[in-house]
């Protein structure tokens, strides 16, 4: 039981602490700058809707409001809409010159993005999603990563919450900015592993066809991107904002579609467990070590319960302790440190909950809905 308590602790910190710190370390031995520039090419902006009638007006309008030198391409995939899209899409179609394409039966969002990238013309493509608010000159921001002839695939910041009221701090919020430190450390010293899917852009000439089935299709496209021997990097500099609080249930579905989609991966693409992958220890670092923190946590936790040692009784304490505080989360509304605490432990445990359901939907081989 010691050797077990005591290698689920060193996962656990290896994928929370032992990885960031590695990557800290890298970036101060072997910093690689882009060299960003002023850049304009011919860009197509693609995206990939579905029942989106509430929202895909205001993202066109958003798109048309950008502030970049020529008007991009617009391409829009309506994949099986039943609600008022497709007549948004053809409004939008006659009056601006959107290119829309109608596809009466669901097709899945790969699917419908290989339609999507097939009639764009764009040096690069900027892919996006119908939710997220683009910040004006966001797109601009990102094409100067392409002025780097090393660069084949950028990808912005998201902040969460509204322009207005700044970003969100708490639960989700904090699990973000911890994630977005480790993809700037990643980008800012190599390349990261897979892209933000509200808005990213790749060169058109090293995109390739997504499998049908793919559910991370922002993780698919960038890792053959850095396959065929370009950077991904990250840009904080382009921003696009999110809601901050989509409710947990709907916050849970999305983390058991991406978790599942990490699973995934590496089934549809084996090369990214072979040297053929040249980010293969980011890529396990990353997003494979991060599905083995819920098994290490349960196996912690059972170590010491039969471990009588003061050390792990300590250990069983603090973790239960910390268990207790992530429930407190949904009994309370403060503001105060604990209840920030509390709601940083709520969503971590929530997380690693969703890998474990995402673990038991890959292994049943149920695949997750298409997703907004």
């Amino acid at each position: 039981m010691i050797w077990l308590f005591w290698i689920s602790v060193s996962v656990i910190a290896y994928c929370y602490f032992g990885y960031p710190a590695w990557l800290w370390l890298r970036r101060r031995w072997r910093r690689l700058p882009v060299k960003r520039a002023a850049f304009c090419p011919p860009i197509s902006v693609v995206m990939v809707v579905r029942n989106e009638g509430a929202t895909l007006r205001h993202k066109l309008q958003n798109l048309f409001a950008l502030n970049y030198a020529t008007p991009p391409q617009i391409v829009v995939v309506s994949d099986g809409s039943q609600d008022d899209t497709n007549q948004i899409l053809a409004e939008f179609q006659q009056e601006f010159g959107v290119r829309a394409i109608i596809l009466p039966q669901p097709a899945g969002k790969a699917s419908a993005l290989n339609e999507a990238i097939k009639v764009a013309t764009g040096d690069i493509v900027v892919f996006t999603d119908a939710r997220q608010k683009l910040e004006s000159g966001a797109v601009q921001l990102l094409m100067e990563n392409f002025s780097d002839p090393a660069v084949g695939c950028a990808s912005c910041e998201l902040l969460l919450r509204d322009p207005d009221a700044g970003e969100y701090c708490q639960g989700v919020g904090v699990y973000w900015r911890s994630e977005k430190a480790s993809r700037e450390m990643e980008s800012s010293s190599g390349s990261v592993v897979g892209a933000t899917g509200a808005f990213y852009a790749a060169r058109r000439n090293l995109l390739v066809p997504v499998p049908s089935e793919t559910i991370l299709d922002d993780v698919y496209i960038p890792m053959h991107v850095v396959r065929q021997g370009s950077r991904v990097v990250f840009d904080s500099r382009a921003h696009a904002w999110d809601v901050a609080n989509q409710g947990t249930g709907r916050e849970f579905s999305r983390k058991v579609r991406t978790l599942t989609g990490n699973y995934q991966l590496v089934q549809l693409a084996p090369w990214l467990l072979s040297g053929r992958n040249p980010i293969r220890f980011e890529f396990v670092s990353h997003k494979l070590f991060r599905l083995l923190v819920p098994f290490a946590l349960a196996s912690a936790l059972a170590a010491c319960v039969f471990l009588h040692a003061s050390l792990y009784r300590i250990a069983l304490v603090l973790q239960l302790a910390f268990y207790v505080l992530a429930l407190f989360s949904m009994l309370q509304h403060g503001r105060g440190i604990l209840a920030r605490a509390a709601d940083a432990a709520f969503t971590f445990l929530l997380l690693n909950v969703a890998a474990l359901v995402a673990f038991g939907k890959f292994v049943s081989g149920r695949k997750p809905v298409w997703t907004r």
